[in-house]
């Protein structure tokens, strides 16, 4: 990649009605709950040991039977983190035939230029089975693009493998103020095992979750094709065999509906893109959804 700007480039490729929308649909996501003072006023809630004795509602709390205290709101620049999957199956090719790599890149860069627009400080986490890379979140253009090389860099077959649940915890323990986390991985993750990192995660943060599909490997005019993890290339005979392409596509729909259902149960909005085409229509219908389901 030359020295161009990343952010330029996507800025191009969007037209200015579809900027706006999608950054309209970010707001409200500014909004973190703290208790105190000198804010506006949000709800209720039951006094737990360690809030500030001075922010409890006496007249409720004589109504209710025990201590109640008054919760308020603050608009702030929103804290988004950007949690990258950097294991070497995003390095693999993508359903459209594009390396996996390039639609993830696309992807951070959309998110990146929306946070730009809208003046949001935007850190990064990204990892693997043996590598961790964080950056604290900050704003400004210089800064993004340098998160956008960081992961462009890491971002290779030579890579490590992946290990989501490794990324997921490290976020959760990093971010403590609640913020919106942006995680970027393949069609194969979340998987199962990444369900309690997830719980977590959910818990204390908003998630979304963008993931690449991969490419059938049986799909017709593909071409050769090696598993990341191994060097054979899957023989020409193989390809072409009808049944064994039924059968590697009810495994991949078996596996995205599992982990689709996961998604929901933790209700994470996410969206599966199989090429860069994809990817700014899919982002702002999921955004559309996550505010709806927020009304």
């Amino acid at each position: 990649m030359d020295a161009s700007s990343r952010l330029a480039k996507v800025r191009a490729r969007l037209d200015l009605p579809t900027v706006r929308r999608a950054s309209g649909l970010l707001d409200g996501r500014h909004r973190s709950i703290f208790s105190g003072h000198g804010q506006d006023f949000d709800d209720q809630v039951e006094y737990r040991p360690g809030d500030d004795i001075g922010d409890i509602d006496w007249k409720s709390s004589a109504r209710a039977g025990h201590p109640i205290i008054r919760r308020f709101v603050r608009e702030s620049n929103l804290s988004m983190v950007l949690a990258v999957d950097t294991g070497r199956n995003m390095a693999a090719t993508s359903l459209s035939g594009e390396p996996k790599s390039q639609v993830a890149l696309f992807a951070a860069d959309v998110v990146a230029y929306l946070a730009r627009a809208r003046g949001d400080l935007v850190a990064l986490v990204a990892g693997d089975a043996e590598r961790m890379v964080q950056v604290p979140g900050r704003g400004g253009t210089a800064h993004l693009e340098m998160l956008l090389r960081t992961v462009e860099r890491s971002l290779t077959l030579d890579a490590p493998p992946s290990d989501l649940g490794r990324v997921l915890d490290r976020v959760t323990t990093w971010f403590t103020r609640r913020s919106l986390v942006v995680v970027l991985t393949d069609e194969a993750r979340p998987a199962p095992a990444d369900e309690d990192a997830l719980r977590r995660l959910r818990i204390r943060h908003e998630v979304m979750v963008v993931a690449v599909a991969d490419a059938l490997p049986t799909l017709r005019g593909i071409g050769p094709t090696a598993d990341v993890d191994g060097a054979a290339p899957l023989p020409a005979f193989l390809r072409d065999d009808a049944a064994l392409h039924a059968e590697a596509l009810a495994a991949v729909e078996a596996r995205r509906a599992q982990a689709d259902a996961m998604l929901r149960r933790r209700g994470i909005e996410h969206i599966r893109v199989g090429s860069e085409d994809d990817v700014v229509d899919s982002l702002v219908d999921m955004l559309g959804r996550q505010r709806r389901a927020r009304r």
